[in-house]
């Protein structure tokens, strides 16, 4: 039985501590409010994650620190910076390995469907910092410091606290019209936070997934339309009615809205086709992505905050081919 330290209590860090547990794995999971799950193999710790040597002492014994941060979107130039520090010094000082929550920002803007080996060519200063956290990371693995440094990066999540969810699965849900900050018909990869979290595991316990970045296996791409559409058959909602909002309007609303004015930096995502290849994970791992239908089917159980809504434990499955 190993202990993991898990830091960050929002969904991705919660649903990797309930799959961990299910596993029969350790779990000290850490928020600054000492929140999450409650399980007996879960140890909920209230800590602050910029707190090195705390975070250290946490980390003793324990296989993996899993970075499942994530600080609002317009404080990320000043709050990832400390928290990435304190986890890469705790990774140092424990032998653990270091797992990080990642996403697709570092590649910036691409042509093509984005794979492992997609170079990471983010300029927007906010972009480029995740590339460049990583590049710390991996370059501190390659230099023995630390004992192996893993990136698992998904799309934009399915399920609560998402783009999705906030844009789409809100006012589809009450029958509403729902407004979206780009073009209806452009393929975009969704990833569900249960694969994102069985990702994480599995780039913990297998050491094939060290020192390198994977992507999660996610279903194949849909447009907006498309996947508003699939959600409303789903979840039984009325058939949706969707609206694309003016650039212009997009940009006046952002001086008055920080979530708004912080997804015009990403914005280009939805502008063209944003297409993640995660064939390396199943192929190597065996994984395959949760049906899609099942992923919508808790969001909407999560958005009308029903107990129980996402599954406790999704353990890894072979692949569907």
């Amino acid at each position: 039985m190993a202990t993991h330290l898990i830091v960050g209590a929002g969904m991705v860090g919660s649903t990797t501590a309930r799959q961990l547990a299910e596993r029969g794995e350790q779990v000290r999971l850490v928020s600054r409010s000492g929140r999450g799950p409650n399980h007996p193999a879960i140890e909920r710790i209230a800590a602050d994650a910029t707190e090195a040597d705390r975070i250290s002492d946490l980390a003793q014994g324990a296989t993996a620190i899993y970075n499942c941060l994530n600080p609002a979107y317009h404080r990320w130039l000043t709050d990832w910076p400390p928290l990435a520090a304190a986890l890469l010094t705790a990774a140092e000082r424990s032998g653990a390995a270091l797992i990080i929550a990642g996403c697709l920002y570092g590649y910036g803007e691409v042509t093509g469907a984005m794979t492992e080996q997609t170079p990471l060519a983010a300029t927007h200063p906010k972009l480029k910092m995740r590339a460049d956290l990583w590049r710390e990371a991996l370059a501190a693995a390659q230099a023995g410091r630390i004992r192996a440094a893993t990136e698992v990066r998904g799309s934009d999540y399915l399920q609560a606290q998402s783009i999705f969810s906030f844009m789409l699965g809100k006012p589809l849900l009450a029958g509403r019209r729902a407004f979206v900050t780009g073009p209806l018909d452009v393929p975009h990869t969704w990833t569900s936070i249960n694969d994102m979290a069985a990702m994480l595991v599995t780039a913990a316990t297998d050491q094939r997934a060290w020192n390198r970045p994977w992507h999660v296996p996610s279903a194949a791409p849909l447009t907006i339309r498309e996947l508003a559409t699939r959600f409303t058959e789903v979840v039984g909602a009325p058939a949706p009615k969707l609206t694309t909002i003016p650039d212009p309007i997009f940009r006046a609303a952002g001086r008055l809205s920080a979530m708004l004015r912080e997804f015009q930096t990403t914005a280009y995502q939805f502008q063209r086709p944003f297409v993640m290849d995660s064939t390396a994970a199943t192929a190597t791992f065996g994984l395959r992505h949760q049906p899609l239908d099942e992923a919508l089917r808790e969001t909407a159980a999560l958005l009308r905050g029903l107990p129980g809504a996402v599954q406790a434990s999704r353990q890894t499955r072979p692949s569907a081919v």
